[in-house]
């Protein structure tokens, strides 16, 4: 998967690359990988590099700087907290997640359904913001941040997608333990639902409503070149995982090269998290904030787990649930492009596949409103209680 692709956090890896790559000097083995992933994430960083060269001549770096501090403190996004909570995985690693209750019940106790909403790669929970702030006091909600990010531990040993479903069984334990459950997953936080359904079908039966799964594959990821030539794309699926390796051991160059180059850093993150080119800056911040605070030896830790996700079989049990199940990507997904998406709502019967035209891959930061209404949508499908005026609430901070 090519490093300036995998989620928006992918635009991350291929600014640590470069940087790392020019002062590094490890072994020559090293320096050659180092060297065919450059060059392949050159090809994908050329367009963002552009612009900003365009932009540096009428604006000055200290002017960048302040601007990028202004929307920092201008903007309202990712400030909405939960009730806290602490799961802990089958390997001691503590989870963080938060609870969003009612305002009122209905049914009472058990009945109440949960919603569970499962980020992406280099993001955390707060990538649901518009959701959440269309749906508090509506539904009862569980956010929570994969292990190594956001506030969640980090544990030890390899990070698997599996692993990822095991995680997401402890929070379900801890924080929806009885009533039913209506799954949402972005990206990576897509496949995690995949391998929780996998690994638990008695469960999914028993409790599961719905299935949400936006922006995400059920395998064959090694097959994509996310807007890069053929050549270059299959180069640096080769090089990166041994890149990777060799960047998680250099962190600290790393990170001072990820804040060296923020302005190359922030047009990758808009290529490749959004489809369209007047997105709200505050946004596009915002995104990049999350991507940035995702440390790059987490980044490394993750990468190999995803040649591995291959849940299609999976997917193909799940249909026998016959639950109601939405599909959705933004038409511009240069990540997870919409085949993917398509492929996971032909794997079950009856989905509902909506591609959202313009939209990129962080589409429930760029459309919000057209995923909180679809999730509004999925849940009166489910038959279950359904929040009302979500729509302008969408962007309430």
């Amino acid at each position: 998967m090519a490093a300036a692709a995998v989620g928006a956090g992918g635009a991350a890896l291929g600014d640590a690359a470069s940087a790392a790559g020019h002062a590094a000097s490890g072994a020559a083995d090293w320096r050659r990988r180092a060297g065919l992933a450059g060059a392949a994430l050159g090809v994908a960083a050329a367009g963002a590099a552009a612009g900003v060269a365009l932009e540096r001549l009428t604006v000055g770096r200290g002017m960048r700087r302040k601007a990028r501090l202004a929307l920092d403190a201008a903007a309202p996004y990712g400030a909405l907290r939960g009730a806290p909570g602490t799961a802990i995985a089958d390997d001691g690693t503590p989870l963080h997640y938060e609870t969003e209750e009612p305002d009122t019940t209905e049914g009472g106790g058990a009945a109440v359904p949960t919603v569970v909403f499962s980020h992406g790669y280099c993001l955390n929970q707060d990538s649901w913001h518009f959701q959440r702030a269309a749906l508090r006091g509506r539904v009862r909600a569980v956010y929570w941040d994969q292990r190594g990010h956001g506030r969640s531990g980090r544990g030890a040993g390899p990070v698997s997608i599996d692993r990822l479903g095991r995680d997401l069984r402890a929070v379900v334990d801890a924080a929806a333990p009885e009533g039913p459950l209506v799954l949402v997953g972005h990206s990576m936080g897509g496949m995690t639902v995949m391998a929780f359904a996998d690994q638990y079908p008695e469960l999914v039966r028993e409790r599961v409503a719905a299935f949400a799964f936006l922006g995400t594959s059920s395998g064959r990821l090694a097959e994509l070149t996310y807007g890069l030539p053929a050549l270059p794309a299959h180069a640096v699926q080769r090089a990166l995982p041994g890149v990777l390796r060799a960047l998680g051991g250099r962190a600290e160059l790393v990170e001072r090269g990820r804040r060296a180059t923020a302005d190359l850093f922030a047009g990758l993150i808009k290529r490749y998290g959004f489809g369209s080119r007047d997105v709200d800056p505050v946004v596009a911040r915002f995104a990049e904030r999350m991507i940035e605070a995702t440390p790059i030896d987490v980044v490394a830790d993750f990468y190999p787990a995803f040649a591995e996700h291959d849940k299609a079989d999976a997917l193909a049990a799940l249909a026998e649930a016959g639950v109601p199940v939405l599909a959705l990507a933004g038409a511009r997904d240069l990540v997870t492009p919409p085949s993917h998406t398509e492929a996971v709502a032909a794997l079950l019967p009856g989905a509902e596949l909506v591609v959202v035209p313009g939209g990129g891959h962080l589409v429930m930061l760029e459309h919000p409103d057209t995923v909180t209404a679809r999730l509004v949508a999925l849940l009166a499908r489910a038959g279950l209680p359904t929040p009302d005026d979500t729509g302008a609430a969408g962007r309430s901070g």
